[in-house]
């Protein structure tokens, strides 16, 4: 994959140009960007996949939607529905998604929307009867026909976009120099005792211009695990033979957090969609342990046959340092541009 990767760089060049073209004709306003009369705040990343999108998103739903009506609007990928869908009491993760599904369940106050068209996302958010005050955009960096108010560039601390290259020699979406469009850069899936040095020499190393912020961020893990009907500490289920299944982005630091010597990791690709034949593998290889998974691929797998053995992991974005200065970026952009 490395030598292919080597010989595709001609397209690379290519791609990185052609992205840039772009980028520079919205930049100047060839290209239309709409701008909305309320808060936007966008979350995203350069590269593909695997940052933490999901965990910031609900970080930022927790930071607002006590004092605020929030919305999420993604785009829903690999939904089996088009267009602009609402989520409500007939909603799945089939209809919204795996990662706006799980918005709904565990944020019942937000509105939770999917649409592959932002614009027009936005707009029919608006046109609700109880309308928005703030909407989140998930994984909407690139999008750029919707101009939003503040944006958030997610990077993982393992494959920071400054050492990385466009696509295909690499996993970049768009150029570097698409990070100076972010307010603030979030440093995701540190280790957990980074030290002041070590974050100092990634400042460095991303060159931020005078007006961006820096924060760095671990994945922190619940105490318990999750079922339909128990909950169970994790210090008494590491101890366990299980299966281990994933269907997400890097699954390593799951799995490296609960395994054992006993256990069986089983990899799914990324919004993977569970068939009878991969249910009937999964319990084959579980033959009658417990099947540990993510949150977001329970939200999936909540309705099928495997669900009374099946137990969830719950996981959120914690800030190493400087959480404060965080919140009040935030809420500093909202207020001020509820009250303009």
């Amino acid at each position: 994959m490395n030598l292919l990767r080597k010989i595709l760089f001609p397209f690379a060049i290519l791609y990185g140009f052609i992205t840039s073209i772009r980028n520079f004709l919205f930049d100047k306003g060839f290209l239309k960007s709409t701008s909305f009369d309320l808060p936007v705040i966008a979350v995203g990343n350069l590269s593909v996949g695997g940052t933490g999108k999901t965990p910031q998103i609900e970080y930022l739903i927790r930071l607002l939607s006590d004092k605020y009506k929030v919305a999420t609007l993604s785009r829903g990928y690999k939904r089996k529905s088009e267009g602009f869908v609402l989520a409500d009491e007939n909603s799945n993760a089939e209809i919204l998604g795996d990662e706006p599904f799980q918005f709904y369940q565990k944020f019942p106050n937000v509105l939770v929307a999917v649409d592959a068209n932002r614009t027009n996302g936005i707009q029919q958010l608006l046109s609700q009867k109880e309308k928005p005050e703030i909407i989140l955009l998930d994984d909407a960096y690139q999008h750029r026909k919707v101009k939003a108010g503040f944006y958030i560039l997610l990077t993982a601390y393992g494959d920071l976009y400054a050492d990385d290259f466009m696509l295909p020699t690499g996993n970049l979406r768009e150029s570097r120099s698409g990070a100076e469009r972010a307010n603030i850069i979030v440093v995701t899936k540190c280790p957990k005792n980074l030290s002041e040095e070590e974050q100092n020499a990634i400042r460095l190393k991303l060159k931020l211009s005078s007006s961006q912020q820096v924060f760095f961020t671990f994945i922190d893990y619940d105490e318990e695990i999750y079922s339909k009907n128990e909950r169970i500490a994790v210090s008494e289920v590491k101890a366990e033979s299980k299966l281990l299944l994933a269907g997400i982005a890097k699954p390593k630091p799951f799995f490296d957090f609960l395994k054992n010597e006993n256990d069986e990791c089983l990899t799914f690709p990324d919004h993977h969609h569970f068939s009878d034949a991969d249910l009937e593998s999964i319990q084959s290889k579980a033959n009658g342990r417990k099947i540990i998974t993510t949150e977001k691929d329970y939200v999936r797998l909540k309705d099928s046959k495997i669900v009374s053995q099946l137990s969830y992991l719950p996981i959120k974005s914690t800030f190493i340092n400087h959480q404060q200065n965080f919140d009040a970026a935030i809420l500093d952009y909202v207020k001020e541009n509820l009250e303009s």
